[in-house]
């Protein structure tokens, strides 16, 4: 009794973290040196030094567990985001928390001695990919698990997803800013876009499973960040990181040019002048006021019940689409425009606006992680896709039919105001965005904060500051740049080629290299050149537009 008092004694002091108000650092085992693994691994996995991120650690001198690679915090943040059961919640009080933890490390560390002793001595000395018919699967240990405080981490048993939750999960990962304004990308394509929405569905829904045979290469790898570390190192791990946090940030600008665009819509004729001469239109007053508005969101330490919220997305798209189709067929608008068939010259944009319709592979490896049964994940990819493919199908139809040429960027400014399916529209634009725009910038404060060198630096004022300037600096941009559909343009072409298709593909190669047919490469080489071309080419327009436009 008194040896169990003091291991458990030990136990508690060697998870203190410097930092308790950062929820989402994450976890590490303190018997590294000795060959012990005491996180939770499903499946019953252990650390192998001779895998690619332990090789990549050593190699960079980051074996030490007080400095892991960063980000730490991606796979708490973003489960988060996703709508997923938060990680971070926790209604246990932390002592018993770490009594309880602290007894299931010891019965894992039990467990796994063994095998971890007998397999020490005949570690091979690379690591070789496998594919999906080899039965062996080489241990992984992520990043994203070094450090974490016992409070945060997730029951082993109830944080597992099933497989309608998957399936929501990715849907409303999907089903985001890029439904909005589909009627205008097809006014810009003409209806062979439509062509183009759908094979812009298959191949992404494709790289997805790419991403999920990356994930079962090795069962420690749970994110992006993991995948890229896998394939590249180090510096893979960072440029995916930049990338995601970046998509992201662009992300929280378009959801204060939504919410002002429609906002203003509904009220045109507010302004604002101050003493100095400096006047405001009703889009920049609004873009103000609802960036005031959401801002105590962000200072809020737990997101839990935004979370949850941010699940309605789903539903809110389903009701975006509802209101246009009423206002359509029985308001009286009427389905009358016949449109154009084709117009090359504004493909490029168009592309990037599809991309951006279609970047959700930021989350797609931690839903994959968060699975019961992970086997299904293609076909939670398939259905998902197939949902999102039909409703902007839809919804783009029903758009262009009702407004032709003179649609907007957002369907929803072409809405006649005085009828109530339109109010509804607006104002599910305008919520919808509030609800989701902190779970969106959090990753971004969290993986920001955890660079802060002292943990004396990272109080809550500290933080409250920072991520103050962070939402101030986002609003600063939506002034700045006030074209939705060329940001998404921007977005889609120069930030979702690269996460959506040119990465998966490089990964999927270097990871599974030598596992992998003639015609599995000459596909992925494929979508690598269509990616590269379109990201060049839309980028390029995307910047050429919004030059033109700026005052």
């Amino acid at each position: 009794m008194k040896l169990d008092e003091e291991f458990l004694h030990d136990r508690d002091h060697s998870f203190l973290t410097d930092d308790e108000e950062n929820q989402a650092e994450l976890a590490c085992s303190d018997d590294e040196h000795d060959g012990g693994d005491g996180e939770y691994r499903r499946g019953g996995a252990n650390s192998d030094s001779s895998s690619p991120l332990s090789r990549d650690r050593s190699d960079n001198n980051l074996s030490d567990a007080s400095n892991p690679p960063w980000p730490q915090s991606y796979r708490q943040s973003m489960d988060l985001l996703s709508g997923m059961t938060p990680p971070s919640v926790s209604f246990m009080p932390r002592s018993s928390s770490r009594r309880l933890f602290s007894s299931f490390q010891k019965k894992q560390q039990q467990s796994s001695f063994s095998d971890s002793f007998s397999s020490s001595s005949s570690k091979p000395l690379l690591p070789q990919p496998v594919s999906d018919k080899d039965e062996t699967i080489l241990p992984f240990k992520p990043s994203s698990q070094l450090k974490l405080s016992v409070t945060d981490l997730p029951s082993p048993e109830t944080n597992l997803c099933s497989f309608s939750q998957s399936v929501l999960n990715g849907t409303n990962v999907l089903c985001g800013l890029g439904l909005i304004t589909m009627p205008y990308a097809i006014k810009e394509s003409g209806w062979l876009g439509l062509i183009i929405l759908l094979f812009f569905g298959v191949i992404t829904c494709y790289t997805g499973v790419l991403m999920k045979r990356c994930l079962e290469s090795s069962p420690g790898l749970q994110t992006y960040p993991d995948i890229g570390q896998a394939a590249f190192g180090i510096t893979g791990r960072l440029i995916i990181s930049i990338l995601l946090y970046v998509e992201l940030y662009a992300a929280c600008v378009e959801y204060i040019i939504m919410m002002s665009d429609n906002l203003s819509g509904l009220f045109p004729n507010i302004s604002f002048s101050i003493a100095s001469g400096i006047s405001l239109d009703s889009p920049q007053v609004f873009a103000i006021l609802t960036t005031l508005l959401v801002l105590p969101t962000v200072w809020l330490k737990d997101l839990s019940l935004l979370s949850y919220l941010s699940v309605g997305g789903v539903l809110a798209s389903i009701l975006l689409g509802l209101c246009l189709f009423w206002v359509g067929a029985v308001d009286g608008i009427g389905f009358h425009a016949t449109g154009k068939v084709f117009d090359f010259s504004n493909l490029p944009v168009v592309i990037g606006i599809f991309g951006f319709g279609y970047s959700g592979h930021s989350v797609f490896p931690n839903i994959y992680s968060s699975m019961k049964d992970p086997s299904k994940f293609p076909l939670v990819l398939v259905i998902c896709f197939s949902f999102c493919t039909s409703l902007y199908i839809a919804v783009a139809v029903c758009g262009y039919t009702m407004f032709g040429e003179a649609v907007e960027s957002q369907f929803t400014l072409n809405m006649p105001k005085h009828f109530f399916p339109s109010k509804v529209a607006v104002w599910t634009a305008v919520i919808t965005p509030m609800t989701k725009y902190a779970l969106t910038i959090t990753p971004i404060v969290m993986s920001l904060e955890e660079l802060i060198p002292t943990a004396k630096m990272r109080s809550h004022g500290v933080s409250i500051l920072f991520r103050t300037i962070l939402v101030t600096s986002t609003l600063v941009v939506a002034l700045s740049v006030p074209f939705f559909a060329i940001v998404a343009a921007l977005i889609g072409s120069f930030l979702a080629m690269l996460v959506a298709l040119i990465f998966p593909c490089l990964c999927y190669l270097s990871i599974l290299k030598g596992k992998l047919s003639n015609t599995q490469i000459g596909l992925c080489m494929f979508i690598i050149l269509f990616g590269l071309v379109s990201g060049c080419c839309g980028t390029y327009s995307a910047i050429s537009r919004l030059a033109s436009q700026m005052p």
